[in-house]
Formats: C-alpha cells, sequence, structure tokens
C-alpha cells in the first residue's frame, strides 16, 4: 500500500475544501484549530498500471498550511504526526508532498525519529525529489525543440541550483541532455561554488543577470511575492518552468514568445476515482498529480518500498534512470504546453 501525505495551499483554500469533504470542524476552524488539529486520512484509492496490477493507496492530510512556516515546532509536529498516521496504518512507502518534505529536510527531522510510542520507520518514507528533478528535465528536453529552442545552443537557468531537486536537474542536464551553459543561481555563494566544482562547469550568476540570458529557465526555489520580471528583457522564444510550490509562475510572466510550463506534474494514463487532486486545482484532478506523489504509486508498483528520495542532494543519475523508466512503464506521462501530445518516450 502506498501513502502520500499532502497539505492545502493557503488556509482559505484549506477552510473551504475541508468543509466541502465533511469536516465541518476545520472548515470553520482559525488557524489555531488548524494548529492543534492532527492529520486525517481523508481518502483510500485504488489504481492499475497498464500490465493490470493491482495497488492500494491512501491519502493523508497532515493539517498543515503555509501560514503555519513561521511557528517552528508546529510545522515540524505536523509533519511528523502525519508520518506516524501513515507507519500505525501499514502503508509500506508513503510519499511526502509539498511543503512537507521541505519541513522534513530544512527543519531536519531525522533527528526526531520518536513520535510519542511510535519509532518511525524511514524507509517506508521518500520525499518523491527524484521523480520530481526527472520529470522536470523531460519537460525542459520534450517541451524546448517544440518551441524552437535548441538545447545544444540553449542557455539554461536554475534558480534554486543548490537545492534537492535543484541540484539534480544541474546534473542531469549538464551529463546528460548537454545544454550549452548552465546559468546557476540560488542565495548561498559557498554551495554554488561546490556545486560548480562537481559539475565542471556552469556560471554562477544572480538572478537579475541570468534571466536575460536564459533560453529557459527552471524555477525549483521559492519564489518571493515581490518578485517582479521584465518580459521585455527575455530571450524570445523563453522556456520557464515552474517547478516551485506552489504554482505561480504565470501570473508574474507574460509575452510574446514566453511559454510558461508547470513543472513537476505528471499525467496517468487513466482516470483514477479520487478527488484529492481537486484539492490541488489540477486543471485534469482524475489523471494529473505531483510527481512527487507519483513516486510513492511508482514504487509501490514496483515493489521498491525504501526511502528512494532521502537526504540532501543524494540524487544521482542512475537513481533518475530508474525512476524515469519505472515511471513510463507504469503509465505516467510529463505534463507539456497546452495543445501538445503527452509524451512519455523516456
Amino acid at each position: 500500500m502506498f501513502g502520500l501525505i499532502g497539505h492545502p495551499t493557503s488556509l482559505k483554500e484549506a477552510r473551504s475544501k475541508l468543509k466541502k469533504l465533511g469536516y465541518d470542524h476545520l472548515g470553520e476552524g482559525d488557524l489555531d484549530v488548524w494548529c492543534s488539529a492532527p492529520p486525517q486520512l481523508i481518502e483510500k484509492v485504488q489504481v492499475v498500471n497498464p500490465q493490470g496490477k493491482v495497488i492500494q493507496g491512501a491519502y493523508i492530510d497532515s493539517c498543515f498550511v503555509p501560514e503555519m512556516l513561521s511557528r517552528f515546532k508546529t510545522a515540524r509536529r505536523k509533519v511528523l504526526n502525519a508520518m506516524e498516521l501513515a507507519q500505525k496504518k501499514g502503508i509500506n512507502i508513503t510519499a511526502l508532498g509539498g511543503f512537507t518534505s521541505i519541513i522534513f529536510e530544512n527543519f531536519n527531522l531525522l533527528k526526531h525519529q520518536h513520535v510519542r510510542n511510535t519509532t518511525l520507520q524511514w524507509e517506508r518514507f521518500t520525499t518523491g525529489n527524484t521523480h520530481t528533478a526527472w520529470v522536470i528535465c523531460r519537460q525542459l528536453e520534450i517541451n524546448a525543440p517544440s518551441i524552437g529552442i535548441d538545447l545544444k545552443k540553449a542557455k539554461v537557468a536554475v534558480i534554486g541550483a543548490t537545492g534537492d531537486i535543484g541540484s539534480a536537474v544541474c546534473r542531469w542536464l549538464s551529463k546528460r541532455t548537454g545544454v550549452r551553459e548552465l546559468l546557476l543561481v540560488a542565495r548561498q555563494e559557498k554551495p554554488l561554488q561546490d556545486l560548480q566544482n562537481e559539475l565542471g562547469g556552469g556560471r554562477i550568476l544572480s538572478l537579475e543577470c541570468a534571466l536575460p540570458e536564459a533560453d529557459a529557465v527552471i524555477w525549483v526555489a521559492s519564489m518571493p511575492r515581490t518578485l517582479e520580471i521584465d518580459s521585455s528583457k527575455l530571450p524570445n522564444p523563453c522556456l520557464m518552468i515552474d517547478g516551485g510550490y506552489p504554482k505561480n509562475l504565470d501570473g508574474k510572466v507574460s509575452g510574446e514568445g514566453i511559454h510558461v510550463l508547470e513543472g513537476g506534474i505528471v499525467e496517468f494514463f487513466k482516470d483514477i476515482n479520487w478527488s484529492i487532486m481537486e484539492l490541488a486545482e489540477m486543471e485534469k484532478p482524475y489523471r494529473q498529480m505531483f510527481a512527487c506523489f507519483a513516486e510513492g504509486m511508482i514504487l509501490e508498483f514496483e515493489n521498491c518500498h525504501t526511502n528512494f528520495s532521502w537526504g540532501r542532494n543524494n540524487i544521482t543519475l542512475e537513481k533518475m534512470d530508474f525512476i524515469g523508466k519505472a515511471s513510463v512503464k507504469n503509465g505516467f506521462s510529463t505534463l507539456n504546453l497546452k495543445n501538445q501530445l503527452q509524451v512519455t518516450v523516456a
């Protein structure tokens, strides 16, 4: 059995949508009510892959909302309690979605393996970052040529290059895709220099300097609300892949020749009888999902019950190869620019 741990994108959204699902005590509650609310197993689901293999799954809402990020102890408790619930339900492999994986890594929850009388078994959990990184790379490889960008001649900026997903994307693009030049953007200089040394190349730039040069931009970092992008200074064409969470790049940039794609999203080959992706406002909620969630499903299909994506900067090209091939085999395809066919070729 696979599990998915997620959360709403805001308190307002959480109250509205959880009330529709019959959770009136949460739908009518304020932030303090949500801070004290335990995780909820919202939905169980059955999924069948193209080969006819049937697996069972469950969606657990951590009852975390982004407004809690400034409350360190609350955020930590929310994630750990949701993980404890998943383990108590006997779930083999559970994917941490959205901010739950970020909280796990940034707040170093590996130090908190004991939750009340439960010892968390780390091998039961995965961040889903390997699949997310692979999907973003494939989205670039598939969609850039379709709008006239030759990646062998292109400059690709990775915003958030030193993060777990960002560094994996850089390794893939450097070693497998062979882009002309990587533009490395992140907040801290030392990790950027370490990544540059590991890659044996790439140019470290500020965001302001990178954007006017980049034929393609991959965003895998939190996007400041105050960020403003001057579209007139971007190359034409320019592909922007929004791999952050929540997705909000399309509200910040537009113009002739600029193409914005929701990164890290996959589509299953057939409908799934669930409602959880309606909460995430997917265009096709019965087929589309975050790639991190799909990693949990893929690992269950493959009987690979292990913390496949774990820690920071541990994603290897070999792991990306494995999860990519397994993704295609089990019926997933990348989300591409509108009016384009889904592509499942690895």
